[in-house]
């Protein structure tokens, strides 16, 4: 299918409708089945250019399986995403957090982390502008709405983007398994959140810009020798270790 710049393809019940609830977003189309028309709040509907109304079964021929887009699919205007520039410029709280991700490349992991953010009180996430993906139709739908409240932000050089937040007073810590750490897992109160890819993890360009290396305290006798979390479930526990600190 052609995918078109200028409109986010939105699928799921919970990211229409926080997209529709999103005042800086325009909407083009909404392609709904029948039986889910009621589901939507009328107040909503009265915002959309356009309401085509189908058979699920056709729905499911142009879009894939009903799981993938649960009968509703919204094409709505793309967010204008800030610059790093102004996130520096509006971070003036005493405690704050933003995570990075350093080769983190898959769209469902982003939207997991993204959903994550918004739940713990994220608001900006930035990746590299060459090694993650554009806001696709997959990271939108496993952000479950939270597109529409944290910030996507690309930036041309992870290592100068950590320099300027740290020159902001963030403090700079790299989460990675791969390293063996023997201090307590901790979380300043500005702090900038360093996620690497899996099994991967972070780069040595990544940790030598950091102010400190971290991991996540594991158990040794997990039945599978598993070592090491989902980057995005990682994510979520230092999250909320630093929302309850």
């Amino acid at each position: 299918m052609r995918k078109n710049k200028d409109f986010d393809e939105i699928y799921g019940f919970h990211a229409v409708n926080a997209a529709l609830r999103n005042k800086s977003r325009k909407f083009r189309n909404l392609i709904i089945s029948s039986k889910n028309k009621n589901r939507i709040n009328k107040n909503l509907l009265i915002k959309i250019e356009k309401l085509t109304e189908i058979p699920i079964k056709e729905i499911n021929r142009i879009y894939g399986n009903e799981d993938k887009h649960q009968g509703i699919i919204l094409k709505a205007t793309k967010i204008n995403q800030p610059s790093i520039e102004d996130i520096v410029k509006n971070c003036n709280s005493e405690k704050e957090i933003i995570v990075m991700l350093d080769h983190v490349n898959d769209p469902n992991n982003i939207g997991s982390i993204m959903r994550s953010c918004s739940l713990f009180n994220c608001k900006n996430l930035i990746v590299s502008k060459d090694n993650a993906p554009d806001i696709t139709s997959s990271m939108i739908k496993a952000a479950s709405g939270a597109l529409e409240v944290v910030n996507y932000i690309k930036v041309t050089n992870l290592s100068r983007t950590i320099s300027l937040l740290k020159k902001n007073n963030f403090w700079a810590i790299g989460l990675d398994s791969n390293e063996v750490i023997h201090n307590n897992f901790d979380m300043p109160k500005r702090c900038l959140l360093i996620m690497g890819a899996e099994n991967k993890g972070l780069r040595e360009l990544t940790k030598k810009n950091c102010d400190e290396i971290q991991n996540i305290p594991l158990s040794k006798n997990n039945k599978y020798c598993l070592e090491s979390l989902n980057v995005s479930n990682a994510c979520s526990i230092a999250l909320y270790k630093h929302f309850v600190n």
